[in-house]
């Protein structure tokens, strides 16, 4: 039977939930035990594919295409499985698949409520997770802060399945601040005791309280809440602030996180065996080099916004022993006049996904700067596009080439709407979406980074590069490195005559682990370090 683990957050939000949540499922998979993770939003929003990046952050893709929280990322990066459809709900798809059941006379006449309709949607999906993963245990985190009004239905719904399962089988966790107060020189417990009373106010009594605090807090403050949150003593756990998140599973398990949790749930497993994380944290403690490598779009002034591509460049750094600095550039901010004064000082760009015509002309400049300076280049989905764009028009002579999606006048679309895509006009969850496959080409750059020929990567667009331009472009020197398996779709492309030139229609960054960099990241880095040598 499978063991549920709810994490709930209280007092502030942004208090790492979702790191706490990923590192519990690191240390429970390395006590042999098969974990699988939820994130439960209580927006309206039937997913955050349509939300502004710099409200919500990056939009994270699963395998089988679900737009998700990006916790997922996090959830993937530290347990290392890859996540599905039923790792992310939202209080907006609860309700559409209510509101569409009744209305389809699903629920033979009933008056469709709160409780026990909606409910009971977010209950079969929690148990659908666990059926679907057949994991030894479901951590399931639920977002928002314990007093919010939209978060009510899921704690409730996690009520429920406790009263249904038991205690033996259930198990809460309580992330909450405890703020160290400098002017008096103390830690202040109280706004966990009254985060934990608005808990249980609803039927719920955590059984570990995870404090997250800026400053080491003594067993006094454990004692104190231990006694007025009602949890026994060992089950309130210091989670201090870390330079690193990837720290996170080793100091909560020196803390005793796992240790309590199996003994709550009375899982018998074997100590875990953290030898490969701590090697980890060895390899990004021991980094004796340092790169700059630029990140030129349009939602820099939010970093969430690019998170998973952040990491990739970390786990790449990792692996290498190199420090990444990353130099954020508004695209918006770059012109033909300026981008050398800009981007002179980097050894690498990054040109990243995005929707919308706002800063295409300075990511335009930035890639051109980097083509003709030969300084290594990776264009990912939005990216890949601005290179071939690019290229049209500064090297085939297709004056205002352009894609579509910008410019429905151009003389030149070598970026073109999908086949699929055309009479589409619902924007939710229509696009290319999910995990395909790519056949890389031999010869190229791409084959000697991945090894293989045949690759699969995670993809979110709508245009493509249009075929209409393959013999023009290929004939003036960029090389079409990847494509789908029947060669009708350009997954990738290449400049063989620079050093790294490489742009790819999928987000590779969904893939990377801090364990198993990925391949693009990798060389990216590398590259990097030659041309930071070659300048010195």
């Amino acid at each position: 039977m499978t063991k549920f683990i709810f994490v709930t957050g209280g007092v502030v939000s942004g208090l790492g939930k979702g790191i706490t949540a990923a590192s519990l499922g690191r240390l429970l998979k390395q006590r042999g035990l098969k974990v699988a993770a939820q994130k439960l939003d209580p927006y309206i929003n039937v997913d955050p594919g349509t939300m502004n990046p710099f409200q919500h952050g990056e939009v994270f893709v699963t395998d089988d295409g679900a737009e998700t929280d990006l916790d997922l990322g996090h959830y993937e990066r530290f347990i290392d499985e890859d996540l599905t459809k039923f790792s992310n709900l939202t209080a907006g798809k609860v309700y559409w698949n209510v509101l569409n059941r009744e209305r389809t006379g699903g629920y033979l006449g009933q008056t469709v409520q709160v409780i026990p309709h909606i409910t009971g949607e977010i209950i079969n999906f929690i148990y659908s997770g666990a059926e679907k993963s057949g994991a030894d245990v479901l951590i399931t985190e639920i977002g928002g802060t314990t007093g919010d009004i939209e978060s009510q239905p899921f704690l409730e719904a996690a009520r429920q399945i406790y009263l249904e399962k038991g205690h033996e089988n259930c198990l809460f966790i309580h992330v909450t601040l405890v703020p160290y107060l400098k002017g008096s020189n103390e830690h202040k417990s109280k706004p966990t005791q009254h985060s934990v009373k608005e808990l249980r106010s609803m039927g719920i009594s955590p059984n570990i309280i995870v404090a997250r605090t800026d400053e080491p807090f003594d067993e006094s403050i454990k004692a104190k809440i231990s006694l007025f949150c009602n949890v026994k003593p060992d089950c309130v756990i210091e989670n201090l602030t870390l330079p690193c998140i990837y720290e996170a599973p080793l100091v909560l398990h020196e803390n005793g996180l796992d240790e309590v949790v199996c003994r709550e749930l009375g899982l018998k497993t074997d100590k875990p065996d953290l030898t490969e994380w701590r090697d980890l944290i060895n390899k990004i403690n021991s980094r004796d080099k340092e790169v700059t490598i630029a990140i030129v779009g349009k939602y820099v002034k939010f970093h969430d916004a690019y998170l998973s591509i952040i990491e990739s460049l970390n786990h790449a750094g990792f692996d290498t022993g190199t420090k990444v600095n990353i130099k954020w550039i508004e695209s918006e901010t770059v012109t033909e006049q300026n981008v050398d004064e800009k981007l002179n000082d980097v050894s690498g760009i990054i040109i990243p996904g995005g929707f919308g015509d706002r800063g295409i002309e300075g990511k335009i400049a930035a890639c051109r700067y980097a083509r003709e300076n030969n300084i290594p280049y990776l264009g990912i989905c939005l990216g890949m596009q601005i290179a071939v764009i690019e290229f049209a028009r500064n090297v085939c002579g297709l004056k205002g080439a352009h894609s579509t999606e910008f410019d429905l006048n151009t003389p030149h679309p070598v970026i073109d709407l999908m086949e699929q895509q055309i009479g589409i006009t619902q924007k939710g969850g229509t696009m290319r979406l999910g995990a395909y496959p790519c056949k890389t080409r031999e010869g190229t750059k791409i084959r000697q980074l991945y090894r293989k020929e045949l690759i699969s990567e995670r993809h979110r667009h709508r245009y493509e590069f249009n075929n209409a331009y393959r013999k023009i472009i290929t004939e003036n020197g960029m090389k079409i490195c990847g494509t789908s398996p029947d060669e009708n779709l350009v997954e990738a492309i290449e400049l063989p005559g620079n050093n790294f030139f490489i742009g790819v229609q999928y987000h590779p960054e969904f893939k990377s682990r801090p364990n198993k960099p990925h391949p693009l990241f990798v060389g990216l880095v590398e590259a990097a370090l030659e041309f930071r040598k070659g300048k010195k």
